[in-house]
């Protein structure tokens, strides 16, 4: 009998426990939204830069590329006129 009323006031005092730290204040989700707020922002700009370098790659590539036909049409053109 005294295992059965131990057993209960455990369970209950357990309940009790755990209810009274479930409830989180405003505070403390507002101050949880803003990290989550602060994590996606870094995470956007991290994006934004790898981004910014591959346009910057390409960009460079595609300007390479353009001079190299530029020159040769230049030397096609002297061809023709010689």
């Amino acid at each position: 009998m005294r295992k059965g009323i131990s057993s209960l006031i455990l369970a209950g005092a357990l309940a009790c426990g755990s209810a009274m730290a479930a409830p989180q204040t405003a505070g403390h989700e507002a101050k949880e939204a803003g990290q989550d707020i602060k994590k996606a922002a870094k995470a956007t700009g991290k994006a934004a830069q790898h981004t910014g370098k591959a346009t910057a790659k390409v960009t460079k590539k595609a300007v390479n590329k353009s001079a190299e036909k530029v020159e040769e049409g230049a030397g096609k053109v002297k061809e023709k006129v010689k």
